[in-house]
């Protein structure tokens, strides 16, 4: 597919709002891309159907942070990198580390604290790592990922790599200040970073509205003229194509780029929170009128992409998946005391 560059003016940061209509329009993808942007985003659904079921029956310790209802963003644009970029985001990270290809059983095993898992059982929900896929971590200090992942950006640039940055944050983050010092050195260096906002509309408890004086926050790069863009973030879709714009922009040596993703989690902010702050009304209609992943199924029965069949095949293949992750997860040892005085470097 041909990719889109962006123009960089001030209508470039203000021009685009989501769009119902684009749900409906003709994608600019293959039909395997579609198949797998169903299999990836219903392979997270699943996996963290099942972590939330196993948090609690306390197989899981501590926070988890589940991403269901946000599955659109992170498969859409890890559709428009390469195996050579990097991805650093927050601590709702168990769907990236899926899309950038970490395997199942050793997400889960980390979940429940096990040795089988990708930081041996010591990060927990949190705090997951894997160089092999240049997945560099949840942070579970909110804002602590924009400068790191500025960093990933400025190495990239310093080593003349031509590899590109997503740095993922959520929009209770944006309100820190250590992201606009990221903002600002990232345009001043012309950083190869994207920035995507996962506006799920509460940052913990509070909405953006409450905490938010500007709440279009894909505008919070202009004083630093950063071009920014809001995007329909229920809709893989529109979030593959405003990705693919982005990469190349960031790509090409013009600087970072800001993505407000407006989605929604139909969770609370964690396992442990009630999330009485809005209505059961909200989230139902939410889900009925804009889930990723119905949506989706939908486009690809009427359009004759798959049959009903062969997605409840893929539904069961996904489950398998993912009742070997637990069984993987179940069966590896804990940590042993002496692990605790590995891996510390001072």
């Amino acid at each position: 597919m041909a990719r889109q560059t962006a123009s960089r003016t001030k209508s470039t940061a203000s021009a685009k709002k989501p769009a119902a209509a684009a749900r409906k329009s003709a994608p600019k993808f293959s039909n395997d891309d579609i198949r797998k942007f169903y299999w990836e985003m219903l392979l997270i659904r699943r996996f963290e159907e099942k972590a939330g079921q196993i948090y609690g029956m306390g197989l899981i310790g501590g926070f988890c942070h589940l991403y269901i209802g946000q599955e659109a963003v992170v498969v859409g644009m890890n559709s428009a990198i390469t195996d050579k970029d990097t991805v650093i985001t927050s601590y709702r990270d168990h769907g990236h580390m899926l899309v950038c290809g970490m395997d199942p059983k050793g997400v889960m095993a980390e979940l429940t604290g096990r040795e089988g898992g990708y930081s041996k059982g010591k990060g927990g929900s949190m705090h997951m790592f894997s160089r092999e896929a240049n997945f560099f971590g949840g942070h579970g200090i909110v804002g602590a990922c924009v400068p790191l992942g500025t960093g990933l950006a400025f190495s990239q640039k310093y080593q003349g790599s031509d590899a590109v940055t997503l740095c993922y944050m959520g929009d209770g983050a944006v309100n820190q200040g250590q992201v606009y010092e990221a903002f600002n050195m990232a345009e001043l260096w012309s950083l190869p970073i994207v920035y995507v906002i996962e506006n799920n509309e509460y940052a913990m408890g509070t909405s953006v509205k409450r905490s938010s004086a500007q709440t279009e926050l894909y505008r919070r790069g202009e004083s630093f003229n950063v071009p920014g863009e809001q995007v329909d973030g229920m809709n893989v879709f529109a979030v593959a194509e405003a990705g693919r714009k982005a990469v190349d922009w960031v790509r090409s040596g013009k600087g970072p780029y800001i993505l407000e993703m407006k989605t929604y989690r139909y969770r609370g902010h964690s396992m442990s929170d009630p999330a009485k702050y809005r209505s059961k009304e909200e989230v139902n209609k939410k889900r009925a009128e804009h889930d990723p992943i119905d949506h989706l199924r939908q486009y690809m029965l009427e359009n004759k992409i798959n049959s009903e069949e062969e997605l409840k095949e893929v539904d069961r293949e996904i489950k398998a998946i993912i009742a070997d992750a637990v069984e993987f997860a179940q069966n590896s040892p804990e940590p042993q005391p002496e692990e605790l005085y590995i891996d510390v470097l001072a």
